[in-house]
């Protein structure tokens, strides 16, 4: 058989989203803004159920990993994109592409496990509130969260390998405006078919997976707030999920949207539009999902900010 040379492709140029100046000054702003916004209240969110005592319990627990996911992989994609947008070069090496997706891809996975363990933990806490204490014991809320940064991990190893030892020799440029899978396999000129089914395989399982957790506790839940007689603790029992449901109705319909359509329904215009929802919009949104929605979190801003004044006058 005869042998074929590629050139081997040591660079790749992401397109972003225009050649515009004035239209790139403009995106720039706001992908500054989005991003300042997701670093502030993220990390808000950390410290204030680092500091408060009155946090420490498995939800706040989850939803301080949760933070640390959101802050880490929008810090994957938004400092190299805001550079772009000011500097003519647009550039990323093979090596940097690789690690950006590869990172990438393990805070996705570890969010979609986390999502999944804090409605499991929202299911215990009203079905079962007796044995709470006992079932979500500190040792197995670990546990869990290692579980879900595992997966991640075994995910992203897993993908990045298949993705990455295709050979590339059809053009260099990514329409996109970060390294994603859909417009690096367009570059491809080996057959993606085993690339492209262990990406399915795998990202069905872990999206599968924790949505039937996520609607079997929900179910349960549902029932359980039904029988409760009292409005006003069917209110209380509701409020108790409701953050957490919005968190995963917005983020579940954008990723199952995104990545488990058929490829003849790709459009990389619309793709970007979708990837800056998932990868910015909703890490901007969960701090003010579930500080807004959540009596507790309330409480505990006002707890900060009265000992800040005290300290202060002090």
């Amino acid at each position: 058989m005869a042998e074929r040379n590629f050139t081997i492709m040591t660079e790749f140029i992401l397109l972003g989203f225009t050649d515009n100046p004035r239209l790139q000054l403009v995106l720039f702003t706001v992908f500054l803004l989005i991003y300042l916004l997701i670093l502030t209240g993220n990390i808000s969110m950390v410290t204030l159920i680092w500091i408060d005592s009155q946090l420490h319990t498995p939800m706040y627990f989850f939803l301080s990993n949760l933070s640390l996911l959101d802050i880490g992989y929008s810090s994957v994609i938004a400092p190299r994109t805001l550079m772009a947008f000011v500097v003519e070069t647009k550039t990323i090496s093979f090596t940097g592409c690789a690690l950006q997706f590869f990172f990438f891809c393990i805070a996705a996975s570890c969010e979609c496990c986390l999502l999944g363990v804090m409605a499991y933990d929202c299911f215990i806490a009203i079905c079962n509130p007796l044995l709470y204490s006992a079932i979500m014991s500190k040792l197995f809320c670990k546990l869990l969260v290692a579980a879900s940064y595992l997966t991640g991990c075994v995910n992203a190893i897993v993908q990045t390998s298949f993705i990455f030892n295709l050979s590339f020799c059809r053009s260099n440029i990514i329409n996109h405006f970060f390294c994603d899978l859909p417009p690096i396999l367009m570059l491809s000129c080996s057959d993606t078919h085993v690339t492209d089914v262990i990406h399915f395989t795998l990202s069905t399982a872990i999206v599968s997976v924790t949505i039937v957790t996520i609607l079997v506790s929900y179910t349960y839940i549902l029932v359980a707030i039904l029988r409760i007689n009292s409005a006003e603790g069917r209110h209380k029992a509701f409020s108790t999920c409701a953050s957490h449901l919005t968190a995963v109705t917005i983020f579940y319909g954008t990723i199952i949207f995104m990545y488990l359509r058929p490829s003849s329904k790709y459009s990389m215009e619309e793709d970007k539009i979708i990837s800056v929802f998932y990868t910015l919009a909703i890490p901007m949104l969960n701090p003010l999902i579930y500080s807004l929605r959540n009596k507790e979190v309330k409480e505990a801003f006002k707890r900060a900010y009265g000992r800040k004044v005290v300290s202060q006058r002090q």
